[in-house]
């Protein structure tokens, strides 16, 4: 994918994910997060040329709900800002995009998700179709669970390899302060055959934030820029029964016209809420077994909605930042089973 200017994450802060944060409004739980990622640059608000931001107004339970959380933003003066109702990875193409026009050469991209006042699994129905599957309710998890036994059906994986992805998911967390789950976590009892509890994500809140610029200022801002050297979002069919939810058309679509198999990256960060769905996106994504994936622990570690697909693309970023990575690769999913993919392709200067 060829673009007219170079754009770069040059900064990216999470907070800490926790099981529930009810003494903290949303507001309350960003700030700290749009603080940290603008001290890492030296930007104040003011220099940011566009703000663009991911959330639910499901999770909050009001409309426009969003808009409460620009008080943490300061949206005074005017600013030029955005929203998109979706991951936090969208709002990160939406301000790519922007920056791409050279309307703006800084842009400011957060999302955050409350998912402890209620139940994820039935919120989360709300995507379905509306006519022939939300209303049997079938939730996150049974869905999650009838791709897993398609997998198994099919050959592709069984039980002790979906277990062996949570362990090491966990295990890598350990080392990632901001993780909501670190360290052995045993299996646990089915949740939805064959899905045990170590199988799927944890429910909690988390925000997350970066910043992206352009060309010289990208280098101005960050010591070793993470240049965005493609990045696309592709989806699948809305209903699940003309699916083959064994694969990820869409995924692999998203990274060949990001470039991800133009040369081996070294680094995945995947968005795969459920043990089954890495075995879909290493699939899909062609990625080998020298490629480092989710040194994170990725989102069986920490997946709060609306945020998670942000993280994965700030995990790789700062990957970059440190040099551990020269080219890494970014996922972000949506919707049951895999249904809306993004892929970021980042790359740091030579060394």
């Amino acid at each position: 994918m060829e673009t007219v200017r170079d754009i770069a994450v040059v900064a990216f802060a999470q907070s800490d994910h926790r099981r529930t944060s009810d003494e903290l409004s949303e507001v309350e739980m960003l700030l700290p997060v749009l603080h940290e990622v603008l001290d890492r640059t030296g930007l104040r608000t003011g220099d940011i040329g566009f703000t663009c931001s991911g959330s639910s107004d499901y999770l909050a339970g009001r409309a426009f709900s969003f808009t409460m959380a620009l008080d943490g933003v300061g949206a005074w003066p005017p600013i030029s800002e955005s929203h998109v109702e979706m991951d936090g990875a969208w709002a990160l193409y939406e301000a790519w995009t922007k920056l791409l026009t050279g309307d703006a050469d800084t842009a400011l991209v957060y999302s955050y998700g409350k998912s402890s006042p209620g139940s994820v699994r039935d919120v989360l129905t709300r995507q379905l179709d509306p006519y022939y599957v939300a209303p049997l309710w079938p939730d996150s998890v049974a869905l999650a669970a009838l791709q897993a036994r398609a997998l198994i059906d099919a050959g592709e994986t069984d039980e002790r390899e979906l277990a062996s992805v949570a362990v090491r998911s966990r295990a890598d967390a350990s080392a990632n302060s901001h993780a909501q789950l670190r360290g052995p976590v045993p299996r646990g009892d089915y949740l939805v055959r064959p899905l045990r509890t170590g199988d799927c994500p944890p429910v909690g809140d988390g925000a997350a934030a970066v910043i992206l610029a352009a060309g010289d200022r990208a280098r101005e801002l960050c010591e070793r820029p993470a240049w965005i050297r493609g990045i696309d979002h592709r989806i699948e069919a809305h209903s699940l029964g003309v699916r083959d939810l064994t694969d990820s058309p869409s995924a692999r679509l998203a990274a060949e016209r990001a470039g991800a198999f133009e040369r081996p990256v070294d680094t995945a960060e995947l968005h795969a809420p459920f043990t089954s769905q890495e075995v879909v996106l290493r699939k899909a994504l062609r990625l080998g077994e020298g490629v480092r994936v989710n040194p994170s622990g990725g989102a069986l570690a920490a997946n709060p909605i609306m945020a998670a697909g942000l993280i994965r693309i700030g995990e790789a970023a700062a990957r970059v930042h440190r040099g551990e990575s020269d080219r890494a690769l970014a996922h972000a999913t949506s919707g049951p089973c895999l249904q809306q993919n993004l892929v970021a392709v980042l790359e740091g200067d030579a060394r």
